[in-house]
C-alpha cells in the first residue's frame, strides 16, 4: 500500500497567537514578517501580537527587535494606520538601529491593528478554522501600496482580483510567494502566504507517560488526538487542548481520521492493544510516521503478532521511538519523541535512534 506524507506547516505562530491571545477587547497590533534577506531568526509569515500595555506574544527575533517594534506598534495603535518597518542588520548598517545584533540579515515587518473585529483578526481566525479542519488556505499581507489598504486579509472580495488570483495559484502550487507590481510608476508588494495544516499527532495510549508527550506537542501549537481503550485513562483534563476519546483499538479508523494525522505514537503499554493499533494503521497506509514505545524485543514480538502486515509498516515504524538524548524521565522521553517527530516532519530525520 502506497504511503504518502501529508503537507504540513511547522511555523504554528498563527495557532499559538489565537490560542493564547487575551479574550478581552483590548487593543493590539499584529506584527508579521513579510520579507527577509540573509540570516534571520524568523522567516516570512511569522507573527507576533503586541498589546497596548507593551506585553507581547511570540517573537520575531531573538529579543533584538521587540523593544523597537513595541514603539512602532504604539504609533500604529494611536494612528490606527498600518505601516511596514525594516531592519537591516548586515554589516555596518546594524549600527544605525542601535541594536548591534550582528545577525547578518534584513527583515521587513508589517504592523497593523488587530483588535477584535479588525480585518486582520477576522482573516487569521478564518485561516485557522480552515487548517483546523486539515484544509490548506492562503493569507494575503499587503505591505507596500498607495492604492490598496495595507494589512492582512483573506483572498476574497474586497481584495483586488489580482491578489485573489495569486492566492489561488499559491494554493494550487502549495507554496508562498512574494508578489510585486507597479501602481502609477510606484512599487507595490504583498506576501501571499500558503498555509498548510499544522502537525496533527495521534497518541495511542493515555497513560501517565502520554501526558508529557501531549503537552510537548501542544506547546508547539500542534493538534493532538489521544485514544485509549481504558475508561479510567480517558480523562480530558489530563490532556489540555487535546481531543481525547475512548476507543476500541480494533476500531481506530472509525474513531480517528487517520488521513489527517501526520504522525502517531503507539504507547498503551498493552501488547494486544498496541498490535491492534498497528494493524489498523497498517491496513490504511496512514500515517506515514508511526513511533513505537518500548525496546527492540517488543517491536519484534509485535511484528510476529502482525504477520504479513508487518512488512507494510517497515518504512513507517520508528522504534524505539525518539532521539537518543539520554532521557530517563517521562518528560525527557516526551522531549525525545516530539523532537524526532519534528525532525521527521522537517525532513531532517536523526541518524541515531533512541535506545530504551
Amino acid at each position: 500500500m502506497k504511503t504518502s506524507r501529508l503537507d504540513v506547516r511547522l511555523d504554528t505562530s498563527l495557532e499559538l497567537l489565537l490560542e493564547h491571545a487575551p479574550n478581552t477587547a483590548s487593543a493590539r497590533v499584529l506584527a508579521t514578517v513579510v520579507a527577509t534577506a540573509g540570516s534571520t531568526y524568523r522567516k516570512p509569515g511569522a507573527r507576533m501580537l503586541i498589546m497596548a500595555d507593551g506585553s507581547y506574544l511570540g517573537l520575531l527575533s531573538g529579543g533584538c527587535l521587540e523593544a523597537d517594534l513595541k514603539i512602532h506598534a504604539q504609533e500604529v495603535l494611536e494612528s490606527g494606520l498600518p505601516r511596514a518597518v525594516e531592519y537591516d542588520m548586515r554589516g555596518p548598517d546594524d549600527i544605525l538601529f542601535g541594536i548591534g545584533a550582528g545577525c547578518e540579515g534584513a527583515m521587513r515587518v508589517l504592523l497593523e491593528p488587530a483588535g477584535p473585529g479588525s480585518s486582520a483578526a477576522t482573516a487569521l481566525k478564518a485561516a485557522a478554522r480552515a487548517t483546523d479542519f486539515s484544509r490548506p488556505t492562503v493569507l494575503l499581507s499587503v505591505h507596500e501600496s498607495a492604492e490598496i489598504p495595507l494589512g492582512t486579509c483573506a483572498p476574497a472580495p474586497p481584495a483586488p482580483a489580482m491578489l485573489i488570483d495569486a492566492a489561488a495559484s499559491a494554493l494550487m502550487e502549495c507554496t508562498s510567494r512574494n508578489l510585486e507590481w507597479t501602481e502609477a510608476g510606484r512599487r507595490a508588494r504583498a506576501l501571499v502566504q500558503y498555509l498548510a495544516p499544522p502537525p496533527h499527532v495521534l497518541i495511542c495510549g493515555a497513560g501517565p507517560d502520554a501526558q508529557p508527550v501531549a503537552r510537548s506537542a501542544r506547546a508547539l501549537g500542534w493538534r493532538v488526538s489521544v485514544v485509549d481503550h481504558r475508561p479510567a485513562f480517558v480523562v480530558a483534563a489530563d490532556f489540555p487542548g487535546a481531543a481525547v476519546s475512548l476507543c476500541d483499538p480494533r476500531r481506530l479508523r472509525s474513531a480517528v481520521a487517520l488521513e489527517h494525522c501526520h504522525a502517531a505514537v503507539v504507547m498503551s503499554h498493552h501488547l494486544p492493544s498496541d498490535a491492534m493499533y498497528l494493524r489498523e494503521m497498517a491496513q490504511t497506509g496512514l500515517p506515514a510516521y508511526i513511533g513505537l514505545l518500548g525496546p527492540e524485543a517488543r517491536r519484534t514480538r509485535l511484528a510476529q503478532e502482525l504477520g504479513p502486515l508487518a512488512d507494510s509498516l517497515k518504512s513507517r515504524l520508528h522504534g524505539p521511538v525518539g532521539i537518543d538524548i539520554g532521557a530517563v524521565t517521562p518528560e525527557g522521553i516526551a522531549l525525545a519523541i516530539v523532537s524526532q517527530i519534528h525532525a521527521w516532519l522537517a525532513g531532517r530525520y536523526p541518524a541515531v535512534p533512541a535506545t530504551r
